[in-house]
């Protein structure tokens, strides 16, 4: 007998449900928009004053625009089309200035009782979408001038961690580092300790004084190496917004090239990629009083520098860097359990905990200054065209007193409660070992994706034409079965793509992979079908042929698909970029295609045949 349990159709419907729940925002395109936020955190307001500043700069250049408003602490310029939004961008860049980010962004237009149930368009991949792309140029002068500043302070450490005195170590240009010995020093001693420190340098001794020269190839591998430590702090800032497929590498020898598809935040993703924000901790010089005098009468001491706090009054600290940003492993927001201020919780690494133990072992009672040093972009208008820099911000955040002995592991305060958050993000993805200029930035082919994206419809609307077509006129009432329950496969995919946690990108491998599951799911369809009209020939009764045909293909439909899932699994766990956008997308078809074919089909098959007593033939 047909029959077909209660619950398992209540299954269908949920599945049904949510299925054109989180399908639905697909339906709803993306405005291109610009987006401007504060260059920095905590900076310039971002206002309805902003927003008609703007739209008067819009109206004056005639662009038209669809709305400005501020959303979620940004405001959102949207466009009709990527055209406008490129000459916006071009023109509100350099007439807003370096106090606010302008960027490309594609906003979205899913209706707000969707996007509270965590409903949200499926990613799609640069292929489809276009995205953003960012060209950066690294400072490599800026690179080898950090380390060997570095290279300086090392040499001092060395010597005298191992009680060899000196008078001076002092670095000339990026050639060599130049340390005058004491008169009592052991020069040989000196020597040795060195070689083991820096092997890569070359020793030259004349009479008390010892050059360290460096290399040309030493100069092009801390070149090179100031290049990959920035691509792996970028691909780590990247991956903290959980950008589908974004791609990140090198061109040529001092530029990275960064291409995001669909971000939604841009303005955020610029602040954040670009952000040099660190923290440096030297050592006090005087107090207060002393450093007020040194700059009213011009008097700095020469192993002293004179820094601002946030009240712009002077700090005196040394030249000598205690700890920098290279040595900072990890920063974790909170805030203080007895004032009640923003903190940041440093954990520094090895040589940076020493460092700092030897400093507060011998210092308690002496002040420590910490300063928050910040890369800031600026734009500017040169003989007509637009010029990109940065300008470095230095602010002491805290220059108090040593009250015990510390090592690796400590907290500061000093900072805002959003500067406090945005500094523990960059410090978690790394340091930049040199600063970054933007030289470039636009939208990566919409044009051509959205190309991409009605061919890749157009080939998986056929192919299910084709499919149906065949299915309707071959098996006649079962082939209307089987048009359904591919309708809801289809659904199911975009839908199951379409959730956040799953991390699925369409793509146009993506498309190929939707495109084989439809296959799949019509091999399956068509051996239920067949297996039922193998029973009909037998002579069984059509309610039991029904049965039976379910029942018994329904093993070999699971058979033939679970072979099809693991090499489906092969290649996501092993294949990378197209590869794996194929692969998950064949993964849910198979998925969703059992369930359809052997659950969803036969719930409809014994809704339209399990009532009927006296059936005798069934249109297939």
């Amino acid at each position: 007998m047909l029959t077909f349990p209660r619950w398992k159709y209540f299954a269908i419907l949920v599945v049904l449900i949510i299925s054109v729940i989180y399908a639905l925002p697909n339906a709803y395109p993306q405005d291109p928009s610009v987006q401007i936020t504060a260059a920095r955190t905590g900076g310039t307001a971002i206002d309805a004053a902003l927003a008609k500043k703007v739209d008067g700069i819009l109206a004056g250049a005639k662009i038209p625009s669809k709305s400005i408003k501020v959303e979620d602490g940004n405001l959102m310029v949207r466009l009709n089309d990527t055209d406008q939004q490129t000459k916006a961008s071009d023109l509100l860049r350099p007439q807003l200035g370096s106090d606010y980010v302008v960027a490309l962004s594609l906003a979205p237009t899913v209706p707000n009782w969707l996007a509270s149930l965590g409903a949200k368009p499926m990613p799609r991949g640069l292929d489809l979408q276009g995205g953003v792309h960012f060209v950066m140029q690294v400072d490599q002068a800026a690179a080898l001038d950090k380390r060997l500043e570095a290279y300086v302070e090392d040499v001092r450490a060395t010597l005298r961690d191992n009680s060899v005195p000196y008078t001076s170590v002092v670095r000339r240009g990026n050639e060599a580092i130049v340390t005058t010995l004491a008169v009592n020093a052991d020069a040989d001693k000196a020597q040795k300790q060195l070689r083991i420190a820096f092997p890569t340098l070359t020793q030259n001794l004349d009479a008390r004084t010892l050059t360290l020269e460096v290399p040309q190839s030493e100069l092009q591998r801390i070149s090179l190496e100031a290049i990959e430590q920035n691509l792996t702090t970028l691909r780590n800032r990247i991956n903290a917004f959980g950008v589908a497929e974004p791609v990140i590498q090198r061109q040529g020898t001092d530029r990275i090239v960064i291409q995001l598809p669909g971000l939604q935040d841009t303005a955020e993703a610029k602040r954040q990629i670009g952000a040099t924000a660190t923290l440096e901790f030297r050592a006090g010089v005087g107090d207060r009083a002393a450093a007020a005098a040194a700059v009213r009468d011009h008097n700095v001491p020469p192993e002293a520098r004179v820094y601002y706090d946030q009240n712009k009054q002077p700090v005196l600290l040394s030249k000598r860097l205690l700890v920098s940003g290279d040595q900072l492993i990890n920063a974790v927001p909170g805030t203080d359990s007895r004032t009640g201020q923003p903190q940041v919780s440093i954990t520094l690494n090895a040589i940076g905990g020493q460092r700092m133990l030897n400093h507060t072992l011998e210092n308690v009672g002496k002040p420590l200054g910490i300063v928050y040093v910040e890369q800031v972009p600026i734009t500017q208008i040169v003989d007509g065209k637009e010029v990109r820099t940065t300008r470095t911000e230095e602010r002491v955040i805290s220059n108090s007193t040593i009250q015990g002995v510390f090592g690796k592991e400590f907290q500061t305060t000093g900072l805002t409660r959003e500067e406090s958050t945005s500094l523990a993000k960059q410090l978690k993805s790394g340091a930049l070992a040199a600063p970054m200029t933007f030289v470039e930035e636009r939208v990566v082919g919409p044009s051509l994706g959205a190309d991409n994206v009605k061919r890749g419809t157009t080939a998986v609307m056929f192919s299910f034409i084709f499919a149906l077509t065949f299915f309707l006129i071959y098996y006649r009432m079962f082939g209307l079965i089987t048009c359904l329950a591919l309708l809801l496969n289809l659904l199911m995919v975009v839908a199951v793509m379409s959730l956040p946690f799953v991390g699925a990108t369409m793509s146009l491998p993506g498309f190929a992979g939707l495109a084989l599951s439809v296959g799949m799911s019509v091999d399956a369809n068509v051996l239920i079908n067949e297996r039922i009209r193998e029973e009909l020939r037998a002579g069984m009764p059509p309610q039991s042929a029904i049965a039976t045909g379910y029942d018994k293909a329904s093993g070999t439909i699971f058979d033939s698909n679970m072979t099809a899932l693991l090499a489906g699994l092969a290649l996501l766990m092993f294949g990378t970029g197209p590869l794996k956008g194929f692969a998950i997308t064949m993964i849910v078809g198979i998925l969703t295609s059992v369930f359809t074919a052997v659950t969803v089909s036969r719930g409809i098959a014994t809704l339209i045949y399990g009532n009927r007593r006296k059936l005798k033939s069934i249109a297939i």
